[in-house]
């Protein structure tokens, strides 16, 4: 004779400790719960409520400068520091947890135009209209000066060697135990903006002139490798920390371009939305994001992949943006501009700050799965992408939508009445800003 019984295990539904949530029997079959599909919406609907209803960015305001803000850089050794140049040649070291100065120095008789992390730990370079380029340590006197033929406007160190390079006249690389720079580069411009060594390909840099060319070097060859004309001056660079071919620039066409320097014929992304030129760009420590700075007055925020910012940062007091960077551990952003102040933000406007309990943090990334799931519905995009901006912004948007659709409509009726220019194919936005190549 068969007998059945029921038997259950009490691990299955008793709690080991008294601190342990109970356990709850679920069943998943969708058919189940007819009303899941409308419940979660809700909960997406609200989550993406809230999310917006706190997003509160600014995070503190970092005074002590008396001139404007022009370079920054993050600390080489320390996570929570940060290093910042100012137009009266004063230089700063700021901890950025306690919100204030560690260590300042009156260190050139010009404006800091570049500063960076050194070879060795506790060293970082400065650099200035003043014609001169500095090491410092924490004494207030430089252990190392060199002394240039013309002034300086950007500044950038090799990773691994004693080298860096400078830009002004030309593109020079120095030897830190030489007073001489070991190389010199130009290639046709009269001056140059900016100069940025590769962080994974060591032996790769990158400048851009005010003839509007992006030009690559190689260190091994020791000459350029080639050079890319743009419709207008670049005035930034940032090299992506995780890809080493991928670069992104910061254009005065108020646009920034990502290009991968193995073919540089059309850009692999353009970002938009400033309404002004965007003075400097920076890539987060996770090359995932990405951070510009504009003469607008405000900071975007972009993920690599996308045309169109996800964020906007702006206050008041805050004047036109010359520096801005991402902390180490691309949970903040921080910003320079001729105001004085150094300005640090949230990466994530709406992140909370501190430590968060598990139950907290389970439902914030619930709440992220639903945001993705009901992304597509129109309330919801609709509230995410919602962004007050400045109303002199605003016009200014407005302004430029109407003149580029005037181009277009132009270009269209050229078109419709020209055999020749019919024929032509239409250039894409990615390779519209390019005009050429070479090499």
């Amino acid at each position: 004779m068969k007998i059945k019984t029921i038997s259950r295990s009490s691990n299955d539904y008793v709690r080991e400790r008294v601190e342990d949530i109970h356990k709850v029997q679920r069943n998943f079959d969708p058919e189940a719960h007819p009303f899941e599909q409308g419940r979660e919406y809700t909960r997406a609907l609200n989550a993406v409520k809230l999310e917006r209803m706190f997003a509160k960015p600014f995070v503190a305001s970092l005074n002590g400068h008396i001139d404007g803000v022009y370079s920054m850089t993050k600390h080489p050794h320390k996570l929570n520091s940060m290093i910042s140049g100012s137009g009266d040649g004063e230089i700063r070291i700021w901890e950025i947890s306690e919100q204030k100065t560690t260590w300042r120095v009156q260190g050139h008789r010009g404006l800091v135009s570049g500063v960076c992390p050194g070879h060795t730990e506790g060293q970082f370079l400065s650099c200035s209209t003043d014609k001169t380029v500095k090491i410092w340590e924490n004494g207030s006197a430089p252990v190392e000066t060199y002394i240039g033929k013309y002034a300086f406007t950007g500044l950038s160190h090799h990773r691994n060697e004693a080298l860096f390079a400078t830009s002004g006249e030309s593109v020079e690389v120095w030897d830190e135990t030489r007073s001489e720079p070991i190389h010199n580069f130009s290639w046709g411009a009269d001056n140059y903006q900016t100069v940025k060594f590769n962080q994974t390909e060591t032996n790769i840099l990158a400048s851009c002139g005010t003839d509007r060319t992006i030009v690559l070097y190689d260190l091994r060859t020791s000459k350029p490798l080639s050079k890319l004309v743009m419709t207008l001056k670049t005035n930034a660079i940032a090299w992506n920390p995780m890809e080493a071919y991928i670069f992104s620039t910061a254009s005065e066409d108020h646009n920034a371009y990502t290009f991968d320097m193995r073919n540089m014929k059309s850009a692999t992304n353009v970002m938009k939305d400033h309404v002004s030129a965007i003075m400097d760009i920076d890539y987060s420590p996770t090359g995932q994001e990405i951070v510009t700075g504009s003469y607008d007055r405000t900071i975007r925020l972009y993920d690599v992949g996308q045309g169109h910012s996800r964020d906007c940062y702006h206050t008041k007091r805050m004047q036109r943006i010359f520096a801005v960077q991402y902390s180490m551990d691309s949970k903040f952003v921080l910003s320079g501009s001729d105001d004085g102040n150094v300005r640090l933000w949230k990466a994530h406007a709406s992140e909370k700050m501190g430590v968060m309990d598990w139950r907290e943090k389970h439902q914030r990334e619930y709440s992220a799965k639903l945001k993705e799931r009901f992304g597509h519905m129109s309330d919801i995009r609709r509230i995410d992408k919602h962004r007050r901006t400045p109303k002199d912004i605003k016009i200014a948007d407005s302004r430029k939508k109407e003149m580029v659709h005037a181009e277009k409509r132009k270009d269209d009726l050229r078109r419709k009445h020209s055999k020749k220019l019919s024929d032509q194919k239409r250039p894409s936005e990615r390779e519209k800003s390019i005009i050429g190549i070479a090499k």
